[in-house]
């Protein structure tokens, strides 16, 4: 391109909005044919999910990923975790008028590396470009579809889980949120920490291919585990039992929340998933999942109670008894 910088002529639907498109996105993204502003999807199945989500993480580039990265990972595991096996998505882009050209073809690299990664294609999109000082570099909204694999249709609502159910997390937590503070704040003693940022369709793949008891998947993303164990309550109407002795923390991560005041259990992830499986395939769960990348340091962290009440309660690391509540404010905001 002829520009080193998003000028608004780049918004402005013309010559230069068409050279932003083709040479930026449809290049990285595969696309063929003419763009139109929508795309035909051919459906295997009765039942389709569709997602979507912004991406306003600051900085847009961080130890394990950037934004691009980000909006692709983030779509393709809503739609994993709903039971689906995703298949395309959309992405449209608003952007400020200054931007590097060069941080915005990484930024789309990004998104195709992760689409091959997951096995799905950006088939439609839309650029916006607005004054500067009206945004903050880039924002990304991404869309998904993915066909719902109907013996675990409801594995996102909670409906399925029983007193007894394991709880299962798929790995270490906080990393990402750590990740992000790092780069923002520029705090070098944490530079050896990198976003959990990853496609985790595979991973699920794996488990539902399998015919494993999932009762329930939920990313654990903006909120932490706390927040997912207390949106599960809810959902269920049981308490829920966890042990702290069995939730991974990487020591540099718990190491640096100490130092600061957080507290990992409320720190989003962006490569994490909880799962809650039958009592009888627990084992197996944790078995499959430990022999897949992003799998690999999955625990059993607790228990659904036979209780009624919604309460999360945990046993701390000293024997003693913690309530996980729901976060009342924002521990770091903007980290996705």
């Amino acid at each position: 391109m002829q520009f080193s910088h998003i000028t608004m002529g780049h918004g402005s639907g013309g010559k230069l909005t068409s050279e932003l498109v083709r040479d930026i996105f449809a290049k990285r993204f595969g696309m063929k044919g003419p763009l139109t502003d929508s795309s035909i999807i051919s459906a295997e199945a009765k039942e389709i999910a569709f997602t979507t989500d912004s991406y306003v993480v600051d900085p847009v580039f961080f130890p394990g990923g950037d934004i691009g990265k980000l909006s692709v990972c983030g779509t393709v595991n809503d739609l994993a975790v709903a039971g689906a096996i995703p298949l395309s998505l959309a992405a449209s882009f608003i952007i400020e008028e200054g931007f590097e050209i060069s941080s915005l073809e990484t930024i789309a690299g990004s998104m195709a590396a992760a689409c091959l990664e997951a096995g799905v294609s950006v088939v439609t999109g839309d650029t916006k470009v607005v004054e500067k000082g009206k945004a903050d570099g880039v924002f990304i909204t991404t869309s998904g579809t993915g066909l719902v694999r109907q013996a675990y249709r409801e594995a996102g609502t909670g409906k399925m889980v029983r007193p007894g159910d394991i709880l299962i997390v798929s790995g270490s937590l906080g990393n990402h949120s750590i990740a992000v503070m790092a780069a923002r704040k520029q705090l070098s003693f944490a530079t050896d920490i990198v976003s959990d940022c990853a496609p985790l369709n595979n991973m699920t793949g794996k488990l539902l291919d399998a015919g494993t008891d999932i009762r329930f998947m939920r990313d654990i993303t903006r909120g932490g585990l706390a927040t997912v164990l207390n949106e599960l309550a809810q959902m269920t109407g049981y308490d829920i039992h966890v042990e702290e002795t069995g939730i991974p923390v990487d020591e540099p991560v718990k190491g640096i929340c100490e130092m600061l005041g957080l507290d990992p259990l409320y720190l989003a992830n962006e490569g994490k998933i909880l799962f809650v499986a039958g009592p009888g395939d627990a084992e197996r769960v944790t078995k499959i999942l430990r022999s897949d990348p992003f799998g690999r340091n999955a625990s059993v962290v607790g228990r659904i109670t036979e209780t009624k009440g919604k309460t999360v309660e945990m046993k701390t690391v000293a024997g003693g008894s913690r309530i996980l509540g729901q976060l009342s404010g924002l521990q770091l905001p903007r980290i996705c």
